[in-house]
């Protein structure tokens, strides 16, 4: 049997088993996902969390939290306020599983 060393597939194959692990291992995936874009906006607009947490009106260990790829408290109202702060907009898309699983989605 030919070893599989790509972790996404890995992945796929042991949790495809399990539709309960699958729904979590996809959670922890969008939130480290959201996590990684506030971090990447902000740092791309040379913001500090403290600078940024003041233009949000929030306070900095909040935007700390939201950039954490543990956190699962992410709300569409926060992130669109940290858009905003940083002139950009959220976009949100729904898309078909099967186009997902196939590859499709780019």
């Amino acid at each position: 049997m030919a070893k599989n060393s790509d972790a996404i597939k890995i992945i796929d194959k042991m949790t495809s088993r399990d539709p309960e692990l699958e729904a979590m291992v996809e959670e922890a995936s969008i939130n480290a996902e959201v996590a990684q874009l506030i971090y990447e906006a902000r740092r791309k607009a040379g913001l500090t969390q403290k600078q940024l947490a003041e233009l949000v009106g929030t306070k900095q260990p909040v935007i700390a939290r939201l950039e954490d790829a543990d956190y699962e408290g992410h709300s569409l109202s926060m992130l669109q306020k940290i858009a905003y702060a940083l002139n950009q907009r959220v976009v949100i898309h729904l898309v078909s599983m099967q186009d997902e699983q196939s590859g499709l989605i780019l």
